[in-house]
């Protein structure tokens, strides 16, 4: 073993569903023959990592359906940092370079990834939920080459850009599930750091009008900020009948709920026209009650979901390094890894931010 390699590392470690712990000198992974070794530089945190701390069912399991998560394990899927360590067989990366990597861990062996539908993966292992894929929450991340989707990122690149590669890259695959055309009224529900990536290059489609929805006030002059041509309130504004005046009482033709609330599902409905397409992104914490006759019998809409972000990173990283992707202002917010229980809280957008994360 390398002398200079080290032993031990910070890292936040969730042993169960109530039992997150700082450790302040935790074991460095091994970096094996076919893996790589990163050092961290920081990690977003995710809605994804607030529900499972909250100790959500899809994560922890309950009476319908079985534990998915894998503790104890690092969580944070939303990291990047540059390379430490390489094992003997790995190929094409040299130490000092930046990286990240796709959140999903495919397995190669099944029937989604020998198709290339690598981001259904059927194990589906993801950074940041299993001992075996830690996540970003601490000052080293084992990478399994032979497991992971790599990609390299610019040097020059701003540590508050680079965090965006992840959410960025999932905003990017449910616009593109929309199929956005230049003739299209698209409306976009959720305006947080996903609907804002959405903005951003939804804006590089070209749509005739792009329509932004949000319940903060913040949010809608920062999609306005990324290429919105219209936002408005829905406390404030029927949103639906202001869609109707505008398309002679037809409806938007693209509707993409990224709110994860049962109303903005409904209005998406009430307010899409006839053939219509309805892209699903959000996760939600409660069932949606929806006549679903809207669907069939009264519109027949194409209603689509999106999932992950599948060959999204490298048409992300270098739009955001050229400018195209906006970024300014959506990380607002970085905490030590001391301090993650904060991070958590102020994750929640309860105090008005966007992105927060955790910086090395």
């Amino acid at each position: 073993m390398d002398m200079s390699y080290p032993k031990t590392m910070k890292a936040l470690v969730a042993y169960s569903a109530t039992d997150y712990r700082f450790e302040p000198e935790y074991p460095v992974p091994e970096c094996g023959d076919d893996d790589i070794l990163i050092k961290t530089e920081g990690c977003g945190v995710c809605a994804g990592d607030l529900k499972c701390q909250h100790g959500a069912a899809m994560y922890w399991g309950d009476e319908t359906q079985p534990s998915w998560v894998e503790p104890p394990f690092i969580p944070g899927h939303e990291f990047f940092g540059t390379i430490a360590y390489i094992g003997k067989n790995v190929k094409g990366y040299e130490i000092g370079e930046r990286i990240a990597v796709d959140q999903i861990a495919p397995c190669g062996e099944c029937r989604f990834c020998k198709t290339g539908k690598y981001w259904m993966c059927q194990p589906h292992r993801i950074f940041g939920f299993f001992s075996e894929y830690n996540g970003g929450m601490a000052e080293y991340v084992r990478i399994p080459t032979k497991h992971s989707m790599i990609h390299k990122v610019p040097k020059e690149m701003p540590f508050e850009s680079a965090l965006l590669i992840e959410p960025y890259s999932c905003s990017k695959h449910c616009v593109d599930r929309a199929q956005i055309g230049c003739e299209d009224i698209v409306v976009l529900s959720g305006a947080g750091t996903l609907g804002l990536g959405m903005v951003t290059y939804a804006k590089m489609r070209h749509p005739k009008k792009l329509i932004v929805l949000d319940m903060i006030d913040k949010r809608l002059e920062k999609a306005k900020e990324f290429g919105a041509d219209i936002v408005w309130n829905p406390s404030k504004v029927n949103v639906v009948e202001e869609i109707m005046k505008m398309t002679d009482g037809y409806g938007c033709d693209i509707y993409i709920e990224a709110t994860g609330h049962p109303s903005s599902v409904v209005q998406g409905m009430q307010m899409i026209r006839k053939l219509g397409r309805f892209v699903e992104f959000s996760v939600f914490s409660g069932p949606t009650s929806l006549d679903w006759s809207i669907i069939g019998d009264r519109k027949e809409l194409d209603v689509l979901g999106a999932h992950l972000s599948p060959y999204c990173y490298p048409f992300v990283i270098e739009n955001i390094a050229n400018g195209n992707l906006k970024t300014t202002g959506v990380v607002s917010r970085t905490f030590s890894l001391e301090e993650w229980e904060t991070a958590f809280e102020y994750a929640t957008g309860k105090y008005g931010d966007f992105k927060v994360a955790i910086k090395f």
